[in-house]
């Protein structure tokens, strides 16, 4: 006798296959919970999309191999750090009038002109200016490779950080992480290919600036912490037997089930997150242990400061060079946010208290990764992007003692180090005022170009067919800027 399809209190009884499809994923659940979390939780591996495609290798022959991006989440200023501009501080007070009103702009005719709070000067041989925001950067000026026409599309944190990340100011692609992890893999099975060393808070534009999208979920940031443990359930609540025996069942159901379904793609996805989340308890606290590293080193990168938040974005940066030396092929840092803006640079008043801040907090550090890098022999092969989303306005509203600056992406400045960029240069220009990019206008889809060229990728040749159509990382946009690449 068949039974009915509801209970007699009303409720819908679930069929055996429902029952089972519900048991498997509740199985699923819990022993993902026993084993380790999934890398970040954006969320549910069956939202990787599209069967997992084999990763293409290298195009050509690398120059570099690794990535550490340094995102300066909230928009540095640009004529307060790297694009001097004395006619700013000429003409401080004045009203800029409609001619330097732009879309790309926070901007209206009434504002007027603001001169720098800081000195610029030229540093080391090649002369590059450098503000005294940043005196140790300011050391290593010859090592940096300043682009100084960088133009965004809207000046808004959320699309602006997406663009950057993903390349599309609506996000809904894979990071530039993601598609460098898929794409090369990591050179160390224990580890992700893409690590997000992340500061207790979320950007504008969320958790899926760090996503895989429709690549496989594996290819997503895995995310470590300067508090505390470093990853959710890296420390093994079973003895490693039981761990083992976990995995392995957790295995069979999964590799029994993809042979059933239409989309195996997501659970090998799911069964490769779990082996790795395993692994990773073997590897992760070793790495994260900045302790084993010399006291003159930690000194370096600012570690021991009175400063918290300067401490943990050092101790972040020093698991940075400790990853990429173990083989992850790209790692972030986000700041620590200090005033609760999740846009840490963001300076829209008291441009000077929190520049200084944010300045201090991050710069001894990014500058001793660079020496160290370069001492250990890694900085011809490990690429440091230092970059925000935006710039800010050469303008504001009134002079003042808590006067700031506002959303800018019309023209600002980045810089990067190693992996064959040409050290000690700066590339292109703003206007006289740093309104907008007038030599050499550089998109972040030339950046993303330029950056997967130096790692052996062609961006016109690493698509994943999704949507009916060939993805890119770059669209249907972006250049190789061989002009900053020696």
């Amino acid at each position: 006798m068949n039974q009915p399809l509801f209970d007699t209190d009303g409720g819908r009884r679930q069929t055996s296959e429902a029952r089972s499809s519900e048991s498997r994923r509740s199985m699923l659940r819990a022993t993902l919970a026993a084993v380790a979390g999934l890398p970040l939780g954006i969320g549910n591996v069956a939202a990787a999309g599209t069967e997992a495609s084999v990763r293409v290798g290298a195009h050509h022959a690398p120059r570099a191999k690794n990535v550490i991006f340094c995102f300066m989440d909230g928009g540095p200023s640009h004529v307060d750090t790297f694009d001097y501009k004395p006619a700013l501080k000429k003409h401080e007070g004045q009203k800029i009038g409609a001619r330097w009103v732009s879309r790309k702009s926070q901007s209206d005719a009434a504002r007027v002109w603001f001169g720098s709070p800081w000195k610029f000067r030229q540093r080391g041989e090649s002369g590059l200016w450098v503000s005294d925001l940043f005196p140790e950067l300011a050391k290593v000026a010859d090592k940096l490779c300043v682009v100084r026409s960088m133009v965004g599309e809207l000046p808004l944190h959320g699309q602006s950080n997406l663009l950057l990340h993903t390349g599309r100011i609506l996000g809904q692609a894979p990071s530039l992480g993601a598609w460098i992890a898929w794409g090369l893999g990591t050179e160390n099975s224990n580890l992700p290919g893409y690590v997000l060393l992340n500061n207790d808070w979320v950007p504008n534009g969320g958790l899926e600036n760090f996503g895989s999208s429709f690549l496989p979920a594996s290819y997503q940031a895995t995310m470590m912490r300067a508090r505390g443990n470093p990853v959710d359930n890296i420390i093994p609540g079973d003895s490693a037997e039981r761990q083992e025996h976990k995995l392995r069942v957790l295995s069979q159901a999964n590799a029994q089930y993809s042979g059933r379904t239409s989309r195996p793609g997501v659970v090998n996805a799911a069964t490769a997150n779990y082996q790795t989340a395993v692994r990773m308890q073997r590897t992760v606290p070793e790495i994260a242990d900045i302790s084993r590293e010399p006291e003159h080193l930690q000194r370096l990168y600012g570690i021991g400061s009175a400063d918290e938040h300067q401490n943990y974005y050092a101790s972040q940066v020093l698991r940075a060079r400790r990853l990429v030396e173990a083989g992850v092929r790209f790692v972030e840092i986000t700041c620590p946010s200090f005033d609760g803006n999740n846009s840490p640079w963001d300076q829209h008043s008291h441009l000077v208290q929190n520049h200084e801040k944010n300045a201090r907090v991050t710069e001894q550090a990014v500058a001793a990764l660079i020496v160290d890098l370069e001492q250990r022999g890694l900085l011809d092969e490990t690429i440091v992007l230092w970059a925000g989303e935006m710039g800010r306005t050469p303008h504001t509203p009134a002079i003042s003692g808590v006067a700031g600056r506002d959303h800018h992406v019309s023209g600002f400045s980045i810089f990067l180090a190693g992996g064959g960029f040409r050290p000690g240069m700066a590339f292109g220009a703003t206007d006289e005022f740093g309104a907008n990019a007038v030599e050499q206008p550089l998109t972040v889809h030339d950046l993303h170009a330029t950056l997967l060229h130096q790692l052996g990728l062609d961006h016109e040749q690493l698509t994943y067919r999704h949507g009916g159509r060939d993805q890119r990382l770059t669209d249907v946009h972006g250049r190789v800027v061989a002009e900053i690449l020696s």
